[in-house]
């Protein structure tokens, strides 16, 4: 008798037999990511999954895992060998966000996929101009805001701008991030207009030693 895999196995099964890389062609992980987001009971599957982890799986997602100044971003699935990873994002009480990335504008050094577990989040989307001489955003303008619910989908590319200055109470997502396709990120204030660049810790450490 053959038995299901289970949801995440799956998706990660058909990530990794993809004919080409996925971060050249992230338009088709969406056109896989939604039908497998939209399975009945998937909420219901990934929660068994969590609650059957071994002690040894429980602590790797732990390492691997971090808060940020909106949500805690939970990792499920990250091995070097893979060209995706896979994330939950729970999101915190509004009260105590603090001012960080999720509610600037911003885009991501990644592409990714992601569907909304529980809840929901406002979600809006910008056009950018980028300043000649300093390299960071000079002024944004929004094109679109959407109160996504449960279920929604949403595929972002990491050239493309957004911002979620709201969620809901108990909030959680689940993602499908490529690996990296630029070395920094960018933010910018809205109410301030100031940009900033965002260059990651590993990026860093090669020119550490040159900078003691």
């Amino acid at each position: 008798m053959l038995t299901r895999l289970s949801p995440l196995t799956e998706l990660a099964a058909r990530l990794r037999t993809a004919g080409s890389p996925l971060s050249a062609d992230w338009r088709a992980v969406d056109g896989w990511f939604r039908p497998w987001a939209a399975q009945p009971g998937l909420r219901e599957e990934l929660r068994a999954q969590l609650r059957s982890l071994s002690t040894a799986q429980t602590a790797k997602v732990l390492r691997a895992s971090r808060e940020t100044t909106t949500h805690f971003a939970w990792c499920l699935l990250d091995s070097p060998h893979d060209p995706f990873s896979f994330w939950l994002h729970e999101y915190k009480d509004q009260e105590d966000w603090r001012e960080g990335y999720a509610d600037s504008v911003h885009n991501h050094r990644y592409h990714f996929c992601t569907t909304i577990l529980r809840g929901n989040y406002l979600h809006e989307r910008y056009e950018t101009t980028i300043d000649a001489g300093t390299g960071l955003i000079g002024s944004a303008r929004r094109r679109r805001s959407t109160l996504c619910q449960a279920g929604a989908c949403i595929t972002m590319l990491a050239d493309e701008f957004h911002r979620i200055p709201a969620a809901a109470t108990g909030t959680m997502t689940f993602l499908v991030k490529s690996r990296p396709v630029s070395t920094y990120s960018l933010s910018f204030d809205p109410a301030r207009g100031i940009g900033h660049r965002h260059v990651p810790v590993e990026v860093r450490l090669g020119e550490l030693a040159d900078r003691i």
